[in-house]
């Protein structure tokens, strides 16, 4: 079992099959691109292997008045096929071993209200909720890119 870095573009579309599981509208055919773009703002997909990809996880660390350093994820996800397996802990714990290696005070993320097995599993693991996030489209559309 390994936990890796996508860094060339062979591994990165590796992961969309998985990471399209927690975001349907991702689109293939710019997958690669939309990652290298993202990259230059600091995300970092990182995906779990055990034979195949097993879970995702994007992330990406700023500092913030509030908080301090953080590392934030974006995207969370274990392929579907192999959930409550263990793949989704090793890759929260290993997010949690970079964040303290990397002087960060907090590991963050948004889940999405409606994800109450998701929030379970993130208070399992000692995430707590800490506040409210408020948005609004800027553009009209819709609150998030994916369902």
């Amino acid at each position: 079992m390994l936990i890796d870095i996508a860094t060339t573009d062979e591994d990165i579309a590796a992961c969309y099959p998985v990471l399209r599981q927690l975001r349907p509208k991702l689109d293939a055919s710019t997958f690669v691109a939309d990652v290298r773009r993202m990259q230059l703002q600091g995300y970092i997909l990182a995906s779990l292997r055990d034979g195949d990809i097993r879970a995702v996880a994007g992330y990406r660390y700023y500092e913030l008045f509030a908080t301090g350093l953080t590392l934030y994820i974006d995207d969370l996800v274990t392929n579907a096929g192999h959930r409550s397996s263990g793949y989704g802990e090793r890759v929260l714990e290993w997010l949690k071993r970079e964040a303290t290696d990397r002087g960060c005070r907090f590991l963050t993320l948004d889940s999405g209200l409606k994800r109450l097995a998701a929030h379970r599993f993130y208070r399992r693991h000692g995430l707590e909720e800490m506040a409210l996030h408020f948005a609004i489209p800027t553009d009209g559309g819709p609150m998030w890119t994916s369902d």
